[in-house]
Order: C-alpha cells, then structure tokens, then sequence
C-alpha cells in the first residue's frame, strides 16, 4: 500500500449562505463556508467540505499553511 500526497490551494469566503466547493481552471478551489471564522469552525467545516468532495477521510487532509487565512494550502494524503 502507498500513499501520495497532494498540495491544493483554497481560497475560502467564511459566513457564506451555502456551503460548496468550486473547482478552479488553474486547479485550486474556492469553498463557500457557512461557519463564521471563529474557533477554527471555518477550517473544520473546510476538512469536512474536502474530505467529501475528494473521498477520503478527514485525517487524509491537513492545513499546511494559512489556517488563519483566507488563502490555505491544504495536504491530502491518499492511500492506494
């Protein structure tokens, strides 16, 4: 079994109506999050909202960089 890793950019807009996930023509993503940016509910729901998208379990997905930011670079971990 061996596992890959990828690096995706997201720029994320928090307090947003609906909660979605929009793929980008240059590969990153836009995600609308209903949590508000307060206690790393924002980055939490964002685990969740990838997690689902891309089939793998949330502990596959990690914050590399930006998690008080509005632009993260986020780590996925897939196991083939």
């Amino acid at each position: 079994m061996s596992k890959s890793m990828s690096v995706v950019q997201v720029k994320v807009k928090p307090s947003s109506r609906a909660s979605k996930l929009e793929k980008l023509a240059d590969g990153s993503y836009l995600a609308y999050l209903n949590s508000p940016p307060v206690d790393g509910r924002a980055n939490a729901e964002l685990i969740a909202l990838l997690a689902g998208h891309l089939g793998v379990p949330k502990s596959a997905i990690s914050i590399k960089s930006g998690a008080a930011s509005r632009i993260k670079r986020i780590s996925v971990t897939q196991t083939r």
